[in-house]
């Protein structure tokens, strides 16, 4: 059996180029925001704002400085929809924040890194997604040194499944409510008219 493959993003390599948004967009032949006359969003260098039907990569910047701009660092996340076979988006990627392999590999890989930063003193580097602790482990996983949300990530995702059950038994109880007050309806319509009837 094969072993499975997956992405592992290092933010602290981005630079934020963005080429890789563009070898996105011309591979995959995606028109350009609004003909090409593309409004500026005003957060910082992040333009595309999100992943959507035209964007496919997105690189993220994440600004944070001082209140008098003093002091400050910007974070930066490439993401992607991961579904290419041959993704344009990792050749042209100058730094190597974006890997491509077998988990196993790309685990190893992405620890042995850690370890670096935290040698030379980044201690807030950590891998989001690879453990078991975000929905038993992803196969896209990221170097960290924020909060997820500070990412766009959530914190502590959840399986939407976990609603199933409490959602079925409410949709039951609705289904019933609505058939009770349905036959409500008819016997007081139907009451109604006998007494509309009986009237001389």
């Amino acid at each position: 059996m094969a072993e499975p493959m997956g992405f592992y993003t290092d933010t602290t390599v981005c630079i934020g180029c963005k080429a890789c948004e563009v070898a996105c967009k011309e591979w995959n032949q995606l028109p350009s925001t609004n003909g090409g006359l593309n409004t500026l969003s005003g957060d910082s260098y992040d333009n595309t704002r999100r992943l959507d039907g035209i964007h496919w990569r997105h690189v993220k910047f994440i600004e944070q400085f001082t209140e008098d701009r003093q002091d400050g660092r910007w974070l930066l996340m490439s993401d992607v929809c991961k579904h290419c076979v041959n993704a344009p988006c990792l050749e042209v990627c100058p730094t190597d924040s974006i890997q491509f392999g077998t988990i196993r590999e790309l685990k190893d890989r992405a620890q042995k890194r850690v370890e670096q930063l935290h040698q030379t003193g980044e201690k807030r580097a950590y891998l989001y997604g690879a453990d078991e602790k975000v929905l038993g482990g992803l196969n896209s996983f990221y170097l960290l040194v924020d909060k997820p949300e500070v990412y766009g990530l959530p914190p502590d995702p959840k399986m939407p499944t976990r609603n199933l059950k409490s959602g079925t038994w409410f949709s039951a109880l609705g289904a019933v409510l609505v058939g009770l007050m349905g036959v409500i309806n008819f016997r007081n319509r139907g009451a109604r008219l006998e007494g509309q009837e009986e009237r001389p």
